[in-house]
């Protein structure tokens, strides 16, 4: 039988990181201690380092393939079997085969030759791994299509990332090492942008920790170790929804803290019978501690909570437990058994555990109540069948009565004692025992028609049947307790789960809160007030004073109409009033956020526009009134020159003062909505053209770079021109001179993009947004740059038709301005 091969797969957060480089280093070194060591299949892309590397290794010819007239090459899936090297180097894990090849994915390729047991060294990408697919898509904005999937990565003896810094690998991109010139612009600004790597760099790092994690705990299980292995430190601490909770959670996420890469773990352990005696509110607060300390939350039902919360710490590895001293006191314990704690030390084995001290440890002992939980119809019909059953009974074996039927005699007077007891509870269990007490002894023993108690054994007796009845009763009335508490806590988790729901689906938080409240509690009317005014109400008030008025933090009143809220029920309203009071206060401050927001940036806009006014409006306005009063007052002894050059003066000043006007209209236009925008399918060279004459722009000033071929651009042509003149007029202002500024066009996805380059001082990422704000120009003291608009009225203009203008360092100094356009696609032809 042929032992399965073994794969080895190279792992990288994007393409470039030099995965196939790696891959040959390895097939090369492998070659170099005598393996035989064949390359199935490698793809350079046109990198001279990873094709100098494939030199002196063994290659197999590629399968040509024919598909719609063009020839593809593939991997020789059976040349490959046929050669049967020890070890095959297969690049590009992810890859779909052309049409009409074995296998569709050519991962399934190198699953036929693990199973033809040859050795497979390979590569994979982060994006290309099915689990994490739509979860790259989000971060990238660029879907994958080709994908493997986890469950045949998970099978390979190593996976290893190779890694390098996302600054490392823009720097790499922007040397042209890893694509070419004409592609480098549109890589760097969309999927390698420095965000995108890091995040793909720490997907790739998380994933194969996690997979080191599973391959451990596969291991664990395969040789069935329960021992724990302090890999790192795993510390759990159990919540019972009781006050010392935050104490318990921080003082885990200390031991936590202390070593490197600690983890923190919170478990609540939910008894299965359903009752649940803990405080909803403060265990929500407790998670909410738990996940901002950096920990996670678990919640597991069992029916033995010590038991539980080992299993449940064994199955994830802990190295420590965490746990509140016991709150019940020392007679609780003596009648209740063991502590969950005490049975924790006991069974943890090599797990440690910490028992941390707290405020409501070993509290009163207090027993169970022994009635008022049985409904007043199950305790009359518990008198009923005592009342009624004893005689009956007592008749019917009467009848029967023989010297050896006294046994079956007291063990159906014990049957009934049990049924009133399961009927009833414990008073009518009671009665029915002193009465089939009595009637055992008056008719059944010796002397008859007697009670005389001559022997111990019949008080022993007696008292017996006493015992059963408080035992059976108790049960009974703990279990009503159990099933009351659980039809309780599963109405409560609905009506919570019920106000979430209505909330994510957008419904109003306080309307949601009052009418589930409404609802739940079978209420006439629900309703809040804050200084006397009612925000929200729900359902319609007889008139009158509320039943039950709740004062809620900030000053407002939680109204109730139609009957007192049961004390067996407050801690539910306790939890809504708590959510009710965090919803008024975000309302509150989305409330001031609305009101403060336009003020302060109409403000803001105020004091800028009046400060470029006074800075800007002051040299054109100055410079045409002096012009114009030297005519007015000079006229007759100026020369022509003079009078021509007063003349231009005035003109360029008026002409600078309209496009101010101008520009200010355009503003004022886009912020209310009324700029009238014109698209059609246009190429952007035709908007690039006229900008440069109108600049009157050589090509020692500007370089053009065109890529985008025959690719239309949905645009208004007008608009599209005087961002290019705004953008190109900044970038030659603050360009170096001798050094000119770059155009080029290109298509990334469905958008068409142009770029326009400098290599000037640039500005710093933190401030990217602000040059995009009107009425200032960051830093400039050139006077005539107008009112700083120009840049924002670009932005304005491109959303309008539906791009994004955006900033970018420019790769070795400067700013590049990328102006992204949706791509027109024609309608097909309808068919004739």
């Amino acid at each position: 039988m042929t032992t399965r091969g073994r794969l080895q797969v190279l792992l990288g957060a994007a393409p470039g990181v030099g995965k196939t480089y790696s891959m040959l280093e390895t097939g090369r070194q492998l070659r170099d201690d005598g393996i035989d060591v064949v390359i199935g299949i490698v793809e350079t892309h046109g990198r001279e380092a990873t094709a100098r590397m494939t030199a002196g290794l063994e290659t197999v010819p590629r399968r040509q393939v024919t598909h719609r007239g063009v020839v593809l090459e593939e991997l020789d899936l059976d040349a490959l079997l046929e050669r049967a090297p020890q070890v095959a180097l297969v690049d590009e894990l992810a890859h779909t085969n052309a049409p009409g090849s074995q296998h569709e994915k050519r991962w399934e390729d190198v699953e036929t030759l693990l199973e033809a047991g040859i050795d497979v060294l390979s590569t994979l990408n982060i994006q290309h791994i099915e689990s994490l697919n739509d979860v790259v898509e989000q971060i990238t904005g660029v879907p994958q299509r080709e994908t493997v999937p986890d469950s045949f990565l998970r099978h390979a003896a190593q996976v290893e990332v190779i890694d390098l810094a996302p600054q490392a690998l823009r720097d790499r991109l922007s040397g042209g090492f890893v694509y070419p010139a004409e592609r480098i612009d549109a890589a760097l600004s969309n999927y390698f942008r420095l965000g995108n790597l890091t995040a793909l760099r720490e997907l790739a790092l998380l994933w194969l920790a996690d997979e080191v994690d599973q391959a451990l705990q596969r291991y664990r299980e395969e040789h069935h170790i329960d021992s724990k292995w302090e890999a790192r430190e795993r510390v759990i601490v159990a919540l019972t929804g009781g006050e010392e909770g935050e104490t318990l959670v921080r003082r885990g996420a200390r031991i936590a803290a202390r070593s490197a890469g600690g983890e923190l773990i919170a478990v609540h352990v939910t008894v299965q019978d359903g009752l649940r005696s803990e405080n909803p509110a403060a265990l929500a607060h407790q998670r909410a501690l738990v996940e901002k300390l950096g920990g996670t939350y678990h919640q597991v039902v069992g029916d033995d909570i010590a038991e539980t919360l080992i299993e449940f710490a064994r199955s994830v590895n802990a190295t420590q437990l965490v746990l509140g001293a016991s709150r019940r006191g020392w007679l609780s314990s003596l009648v209740g058994g063991r502590s969950v704690s005490g049975t924790v030390i006991r069974n943890s084995g090599e797990i440690d555990v910490h028992i941390v001290n707290h405020r409501a440890a070993a509290g009163r002992f207090s027993l169970p109540p022994v009635g008022g939980t049985l409904s007043r119809g199950r305790r009359m019909l518990g008198y009923a069948i005592a009342l009624i059953g004893c005689p009956a009974l007592t008749a019917l074996l009467t009848i029967n009565r023989s010297a050896e039927s006294i046994t079956t005699d007291v063990l159906t007077y014990q049957l009934l004692v049990v049924v009133v007891a399961l009927a009833g509870g414990i008073y009518p269990a009671l009665l029915a025992a002193l009465m089939c007490g009595l009637a055992l002894d008056f008719f059944f023993i010796e002397p008859l028609t007697t009670v005389t108690i001559a022997s111990p054994s019949h008080v022993v007796a007696l008292l017996v049947y006493m015992l059963i009845a408080a035992l059976v009763s108790f049960v009974v009335d703990r279990s009503v307790r159990y099933t009351r508490a659980a039809r309780r806590s599963a109405a409560e988790s609905e009506l919570i789960q019920t106000i979430a729901g209505s909330v994510i689906r957008g419904d109003s938080a306080i309307e949601a809160l009052i009418d589930r409240t409404r609802e739940a509690f079978q209420l006439d009317a629900v309703r809040v007030r804050v200084s006397e005014r009612v925000i929200a109400a729900a359902g319609e008030a007889a008139g009158g004073a509320p039943h039950t008025v709740i004062n809620l933090a900030g000053g407002g009143v939680f109204e109730l109409f139609g009957g007192e809220v049961p004390s067996s029920e407050r801690r539910l309203l306790a939890v809504i009033t708590a959510q009710l009071e965090a919803a008024l206060e975000h309302q509150r401050l989305s409330d001031t956020a609305e009101e403060i927001g336009p003020i302060a940036e109409s403000d803001r806009v105020r004091g800028a526009l009046l400060s470029a006014l006074s800075h800007d409006l002051r040299r054109p306005l100055a410079a045409a009134t002096t012009a114009v009063g030297a005519l007015r007052t000079l006229d007759g002894s100026l020369s022509a020159a003079n009078k021509q050059e007063l003349i231009e003066t005035a003109d360029e000043s008026l002409a600078a003062l309209g496009n101010l006007v101008k520009d200010l209209l355009d503003v004022s236009r886009l912020q209310t909505g009324v700029l009238r925008i014109a698209t059609s399918p246009i190429d952007p060279a035709e908007a690039i053209a006229p900008a440069l004459d109108e600049l009157g722009a050589g090509p020692s000033q500007v370089q053009l770079g065109l890529g985008h071929g025959d690719a239309l651009v949905e645009a208004d042509p007008v608009l599209l021109q005087r961002v290019i003149v705004n953008l190109l007029t900044n970038a030659l202002r603050h360009s170096v001179p001798g050094d000119p500024v770059t155009v080029t066009t290109s298509t990334f996805d469905q958008n068409l993009e142009i770029r326009i380059i400098d290599h000037g001082p640039g500005v710093s990422e933190d401030r990217h947004e602000d040059i995009f704000v009107p009425f200032q120009r960051l830093g400039d003291t050139d006077n005539s740059s107008g009112l700083g608009l120009g840049l924002a009225l670009s932005r304005g203009f491109v959303e309008a038709m539906h791009g994004t203008l955006t900033p970018e360092q420019t790769p070795g100094g400067g700013l590049t301005m990328v102006i992204s356009l949706g791509q027109y696609h024609s309608a097909p032809a309808e068919p004739q």
